[in-house]
This record gives structure tokens, C-alpha cells and sequence, in this order.
């Protein structure tokens, strides 16, 4: 294998391990030594220095091209990446998992609306659904490592962030789950409101726009309108 690649893996790696190092196994004792804003600089700062790597080995990794999926390819990815946005855009009101004074008592307790009646992990699906979309395109190895290393990290995550506000927030959470789904209930997807959507749709067509301007590839609508 090439090791431009293997240097992106050890990245990826690194990314996802420490995320998930630091937010659970060793989350309490950290916090006990450092305290709550010392263990959030501590997260923040190894958080951004391993995507600042990841980034890196990604632009350095050889572009090992694997043919793609064509035209079918791309609706399909076009489509994942719309119900990507509504879940992201959706995910930032009134989540419970997001960091909040009182979400237990609030955002937990409240009935689901919104994109929460799809998921009560839209964030994390919603970069799941980026990642797939971006292996279904077939694009080429280093985008391939760098999407899988998003789905497991964002997958993986969601079940275990369960597992932590379940400890951390009690009956709260544990209500919470019985209201909603780890796995999105696509039937719900259209009742998560008109507003959300125009607003995803919008987004998601600024940045298929950018996409062409960042990475030199047409993506989205624009692959067809131009």
C-alpha cells in the first residue's frame, strides 16, 4: 500500500481513537485532574490537532482513482446529502445531547419535533450519511478511508453517547429514549417541517456550490446545471 495512504489511515485512526478516548474511558478521571475547562482545552486542543492531521494526510495521500458509480452514483449521493443537511441543520434546536444548562429538564422531557421524530441523533446521522454518500461515489481510495473513518466514528459515537447521558442525565435520557430512535425512521423524515427543509435545501446548495471551488470536482445540482 502506499504510504501516503497509510500515513491518512494512522490519521484517521488517531482522529476517531481519541475522540473516543477522551469522551468516555477517560473522560471522568481527566476531569478530575484537570477539571472541566482544563479537560475542555485539553479535548479541544487533540481534537484539532488530529483532524489538522487527518486534513493533511488526506491532501498528501496519493489520489488513487477507483472508477466511480457514474451517473447513478451521484443521485444517489445527491440525495443522501440533502437528508444529510435537513438531519445537521435539524440537530442544532433544543438537542438534549448537545452540552446545555438543563437539557435534562428541558430539552429531554420535551416530545420530539422536528428532526428529533427521525432520530435523537440527527448530527451524528446526518454526517453518517455524508460519509456513505461520499463511498458510494466510489471515488477514489483516500476519500474512502477518510468517509469510513467519519461512519464509524459518528455511528459508533451516537451508540456510545447514548450510553453516556444515560449515566450522566438518568431517567431524563432514558425517557428520552423511549420517545425517540437510535436508527432514523425515514417515514418521518417529510415531518420534520417545510422550514427545515427550505433551509437544508438552501444550504446544501451553497456548499454543493463551494464544492467545486474547493475541491475542483462539480457536485450536487451543479454536476448537471453547471
Amino acid at each position: 500500500m502506499d504510504q501516503s495512504l497509510v500515513t491518512l489511515i494512522a490519521a484517521c485512526i488517531a482522529f476517531v481513537g481519541t475522540h473516543f478516548a477522551l469522551s468516555h474511558p477517560l473522560r471522568a478521571p481527566l476531569v478530575g485532574v484537570l477539571g472541566e475547562k482544563g479537560f475542555m482545552a485539553l479535548y479541544s486542543v487533540v481534537a484539532l490537532a488530529c483532524l489538522y492531521w487527518m486534513g493533511e494526510g488526506f491532501k498528501a495521500a496519493t489520489p488513487v482513482l477507483l472508477g466511480g458509480s457514474g451517473t447513478i452514483g451521484w443521485i444517489v449521493a445527491s440525495g443522501l446529502t440533502v437528508i444529510a443537511m435537513v438531519l445537521l441543520l435539524g440537530s442544532f434546536r433544543a438537542n438534549p445531547a448537545l452540552p446545555a444548562p438543563g437539557a435534562e429538564k428541558v430539552a429531554a422531557t420535551r416530545e420530539p419535533s422536528g428532526a428529533f421524530m427521525v432520530t435523537r441523533h440527527p448530527m451524528m446521522w446526518g454526517f453518517a450519511l455524508w460519509a456513505l454518500a461520499h463511498i458510494v461515489l466510489w471515488w477514489s481510495w483516500r476519500t474512502n478511508i477518510l468517509a469510513l473513518a467519519i461512519l464509524i466514528l459518528a455511528l459508533v459515537g451516537a451508540h456510545l453517547q447514548d450510553r453516556k447521558k444515560e449515566a450522566l442525565m438518568g431517567e431524563a435520557w432514558a425517557s428520552w429514549e423511549g420517545k425517540t430512535s437510535y436508527w432514523p425512521r425515514w417515514g418521518k423524515l417529510l415531518s420534520a417541517g417545510w422550514v427545515l427543509w427550505v433551509a437544508a435545501l438552501v444550504t446544501w446548495l451553497v456548499f454543493t456550490w463551494m464544492h467545486m471551488r474547493l475541491a475542483g470536482i462539480p457536485a450536487g445540482a451543479w454536476r448537471w446545471i453547471g
